[in-house]
Order: structure tokens, then C-alpha cells, then sequence
């Protein structure tokens, strides 16, 4: 069943990132309901990620974040992971993963050498670089969706309201963890996606034939 599947996977992630020593704060995930009927997998406190998405600057929304715990990991370099999947009879029917950047060098500046000794910091505290939010929702709600303007699957950038490029499915835990991985925490001598677990799990394709003419997304398990 994709739901116990997810969960598992999400429990995989976050063991992941401990492992790898990218991890500064973690919880596993919370779940309500019925696996075989309607199902939730979400974070510690979840109702502060509805609220703090209200009308909130970038920097309020992080810090209301961090401060209810509502996240799966805190990474080291202050980035939150949040991951929220519900289910109807074992098959996804929404999710919300998200990735906030830390809004300022605060970590950088409460440890400058630690950060200085260790090149996966190096973009970190470049000065030209601006936080940027990373979200992949999917909604399987039919009355919801319009072709090509709000995909079933699709992959925001910042906090952009219009910004909805198409994805391929539904996102899977380890291929968001993955992602993440693979194009901001790499450096030239340590691939950290190489050493991430992988999962057979698959969601279906839901991306249409007009959607796959304009730029858009193709995430695997690798």
C-alpha cells in the first residue's frame, strides 16, 4: 500500500540525513486516520505551516517554522525539510514538500569556523546568493485542476502565488530528499545523493500530453 510506503520512506529520509551528518534537528513523521481509508502524513505542529503561509514575509514564515518544530529535518545549515502526504484507500491524493532555506547567516556567524573549514559551506555564506523556497504540491482534486495553469503534480520556486511548473507525478520522499540533495548540498568531493537510499515506490503519472509540450519535470528514483 503507497501510504504505509511513504511513511516508511519518510522514516528513511530522516535516518538518511542523520547518517550523512546533514541533519541538525530532526522528528519523525506524525500520522492520523485509517491507512486503508483516509490517511495523513504530516509534521510536528502542522497547523503553523498553514498559518505561517498567510500573508507572511519570507522570514516570518521560516521562523514560525522553526520555532513550532514543524519540520522532519532541520539541516546544518539552518534549511528546514517539510514533507505532508494525505491518502484516500492507499492511493495519494495531495502532498506538500517543501524546502526552506535559512533567511540569513545566523549559524554561519554563530560558528564561522566550522562553516570556513568545510566546503559544503561555501555557498552558504556567499553574499550573492538569496534564500530561494522550493515547493512540490500535488492535489488529485479534479475541480482543482486546469491544464498547463495548476498541473495535478507541479513544482513552485520561491514563493511565486503563479508560479506552478509541471511535474511529471506525485513526488516520492526519497526523490524529493534526492533532489535536494543532488543540487544544493553536492560539493565537487563529496556527492552526498550517491550515498541517499533509494525506493521502488512509484506514483502514477499525471502530467497530460499538452503539459509535456512546454518546460517541465521529470523526477525518478534514479
Amino acid at each position: 500500500m503507497d501510504s504505509r510506503k511513504t511513511l516508511q520512506d519518510i522514516e528513511s529520509l530522516t535516518t538518511a540525513m542523520v547518517k550523512l551528518g546533514l541533519s541538525n534537528e530532526q522528528y519523525f513523521p506524525s500520522t492520523d486516520g485509517d491507512p486503508g481509508n483516509i490517511f495523513e502524513i504530516t509534521v510536528k505542529n502542522n497547523r503553523a505551516l498553514t498559518s505561517a503561509l498567510k500573508n507572511s514575509s519570507y522570514r516570518e514564515l521560516y521562523d514560525s517554522l522553526s520555532e513550532a518544530k514543524c519540520f522532519n529535518v532541520k539541516l546544518i545549515d539552518g534549511a528546514l525539510l517539510c514533507l505532508r502526504y494525505r491518502f484516500h484507500r492507499g492511493k495519494v491524493a495531495e502532498h506538500c514538500l517543501a524546502y526552506w532555506p535559512s533567511p540569513d547567516l545566523e549559524h554561519f556567524q554563530n560558528n564561522p569556523d566550522l562553516y570556513l573549514s568545510d566546503e559544503i559551506y561555501a555557498d552558504i555564506i556567499a553574499r550573492n546568493l538569496v534564500p530561494c523556497p522550493i515547493r512540490f504540491d500535488f492535489n488529485a482534486d479534479t475541480g482543482r485542476y486546469v491544464e498547463v495553469h495548476h498541473p495535478y503534480s507541479h513544482l513552485t520556486l520561491g514563493q511565486y502565488e503563479h508560479c506552478r511548473i509541471p511535474v511529471c507525478s506525485p513526488v516520492t520522499p526519497l526523490v524529493f530528499g534526492d533532489f535536494i540533495l543532488r543540487n544544493f548540498y553536492n560539493t565537487a568531493s563529496r556527492r552526498f545523493s550517491g550515498q541517499f537510499p533509494s525506493s521502488a515506490l512509484r506514483f502514477a503519472r499525471t502530467i497530460s500530453r499538452k503539459e509535456q509540450g512546454i518546460p517541465h519535470v521529470v523526477l525518478t528514483n534514479g
